[in-house]
């Protein structure tokens, strides 16, 4: 038997288009109104309409929100992947279908229970509409999860009271069809089912949210006025809650008018043009895109690194090479963002590990492109990106003020003999900059080709070098500049380390708790940022061997370590997964034991 009170994983089999989702949200906010810390995975296809889709609820009492590799309630509404899904069920699991259409390929396993409810026919009986019919079909599984999962149904009846509030007529019919999956459920089945769900609270202080919306968010908490973009899956809805942020904040409450500018580019270097025009005229503007528009992106990249025009790019990962697999998650592109664009470049890259640090690093993201007069990526993915995760309220710091880094005014301007673009004054390979039309005196031609400390341009050997080594002790600065790792330590001494970053943190956490019930310990770096700075290089040097967890086939930060430390490599056994499903933690526990039991038999 799996899954047990406020312990389980519950996972929906539809179709793409068929209104499913509401459904499912549905079922995931009730379970959060319980107080039961859960989370959402859409797995869906890149079409509009017509193939399979995939909704993973994972409710767990300790608060761990990454997949456990399990399934212990299946709901099978889409016939092409009956089989799939019948195999998915973890021994002891629970599988229920439509049975309508009754199906005797499902009586395969003997170690599961089949629960067979014929929805389309009891939707067929009490709604006429064709369309109808078919939505309230989705909504009457959720109402037999109810009865059989203890989902509160006043809680659902509430949900839907505030999703209809301007359309109160809906009300009444979804109620209608979570009653008959309800009822069916009462009188066929023993209910409730071990798995299930008991109120534990409120949850109140959390959240649920996306990280696309919570970055969106947190570019206007840093004061970002320019949005340019280029539609790509799946950074596009982080644009489109900017827009609905801007419109909502960045109105003038006397006029109406947009104190904000949103620009959809013919393509994504374009997108990029126009926030190195804004950012260099003084706004702060940003970019949303993924891994394919990064890489067209990288002309002005270099152009932004070279010329040091502050911009900031948010880079939603999704599973590549090439088209790859749109809506599906990867963390495949950490050596494209870290050296961007032809030449000798390096850009610091933020790891967000959930919405909450979309939102943080967002803000963070813009001061450090400031003050280091440099692109700044921050690298999500689309499991953090366009899933819903339950996090703390975001906290909003009424005394906060961008930090604009070194802008001379024309006040400052008229106190100094002479303005040199590039000049290195205070030793840490960060030039002054001034805003266009603030003074005369501060104008400067804005260069991609060959200059010198001076902002001429020039082809000669050492005034050349002069800069681009001066390029490097900026990029020291900024070792000490951008956030810090988060480090756990093990409950006993230990010579075994963990490393890893962004959405992995999560499975990385539960498995270090497994593993440490089966007496395996190690330490864990969750890094935030690159370039690495000193805590890394000691976490590094105080481990004999450390796992390097991440979600790409080539190791790409574990290559990245390499590279930028000292470190060993046959001392970083990798932790790979890549199929473009998020990382379960049972990956990471089982690379591990697997790890140990090569090293015990060597």
């Amino acid at each position: 038997m799996t899954g047990s009170v406020n312990d389980f994983v519950i996972k929906i089999a539809t179709v793409n288009g068929t209104g499913s989702a509401s459904a499912n949200g549905l079922l995931m906010k009730a379970l959060f109104r319980m107080g039961v810390p859960v989370t959402g995975k859409n797995l869906f296809p890149s079409n509009i309409q017509g193939l399979p889709t995939w909704y993973e609820v994972r409710a767990n009492h300790k608060g761990y929100m990454s997949r456990s590799g399990r399934v212990d309630v299946m709901v099978a509404m889409n016939a092409q992947t009956y089989a799939k899904d019948l195999a998915e069920v973890s021994p002891g699991g629970f599988l229920i279908y439509d049975s309508t259409w009754p199906r005797r390929d499902m009586m395969d396993r003997d170690d599961i229970t089949i629960l067979g409810v014929p929805l389309a026919a009891m939707c067929n009986e009490h709604f006429s509409v064709a369309r109808i019919r078919i939505l309230m079909k989705n909504i009457a599984y959720v109402g037999v999860l109810s009865a059989l999962m203890g989902i509160d149904r006043n809680i659902l009846k509430t949900l839907l009271e505030e999703t209809f509030a301007a359309k109160p007529k809906l009300v009444d019919g979804n109620l209608q069809a979570i009653n008959l999956g309800y009822q069916y459920a009462q009188e066929h089945f023993s209910c409730p089912l071990p798995a299930r769900a008991e109120t534990m609270g409120d949850n109140s202080g959390h959240i649920l949210i996306d990280g696309n919306s919570a970055a969106a968010l947190g570019c206007v908490y840093a004061g970002a006025t320019v949005g340019a973009w280029y539609p790509i899956t799946p950074s596009t809805s982080l644009m489109d809650a900017f827009q609905g942020y801007c419109n909502r904040f960045r109105k003038d409450p006397e006029t109406g008018e947009n104190r904000f500018c949103i620009i959809q580019a013919e393509d994504e270097l374009a997108a990029a043009g126009m926030v190195l025009g804004a950012s260099w005229s003084g706004a702060r503007a940003f970019t949303p895109t993924s891994g394919p528009g990064i890489s067209l992106m990288s002309e002005f990249i270099g152009f932004a690194y070279y010329a040091e025009i502050p911009s900031v790019f948010f880079d939603v990962q999704r599973v590549g090479p090439s088209t790859g697999m749109p809506t599906r998650t990867q963390q495949c592109d950490v050596m494209l963002c870290a050296f961007a664009s032809h030449g000798d470049t390096r850009h610091p890259v933020l790891f967000p590990a959930d919405p909450s640090e979309c939102f943080e690093m967002a803000v963070q993201a813009f001061d450090l492109a400031e003050c280091l007069q440099t692109p700044v990526f921050v690298l999500s993915d689309l499991d953090i990106g366009m899933n819903d995760w339950m996090i703390p309220e975001l906290q909003w710091d009424e005394n906060f003020k961008p930090d604009r880094g070194k802008v001379l005014d024309s006040k400052a301007l008229q106190g100094i003999e002479k303005f040199h673009r590039y000049l290195d004054v205070d030793g840490d390979g960060i030039p002054y900059r001034t805003y266009p039309g603030e003074d005369p005196k501060g104008a400067y031609f804005v260069r991609g080709s060959g200059h010198n400390r001076y902002g001429g341009y020039t082809e000669d050997a050492n005034e050349y070098q002069d800069v681009v080594d001066r390029l490097l002790v900026k990029w020291e600065t900024a070792r000490e500049r951008v956030p810090r790792p988060v480090l756990r330590k093990a409950a006993k001494k230990t010579r075994f380390g963990v490393i890893a970053y962004g959405s992995s943190d999560g499975a990385v956490n539960e498995a270090l708790d497994r593993l440490a019930e089966q007496d395996f310990h190690a330490d864990y770096l969750r890094i935030r940022a690159f370039p690495f700075n000193t805590d890394v290089l000691d976490f590094l040097d105080t481990h004999d061997t450390v796992f390097v967890v991440e979600q790409n086939r080539d190791a790409q930060l574990r290559s990245l370590l390499i590279i930028e430390t000292p470190a060993d490599d046959e001392n970083l056994p990798p932790v790979l997964h890549y199929n473009g499903m998020p990382i379960p933690s049972s990956c990471i526990e089982q690379a591990v034991l697997a790890y140990l039991e090569q090293e015990a038999a060597a």
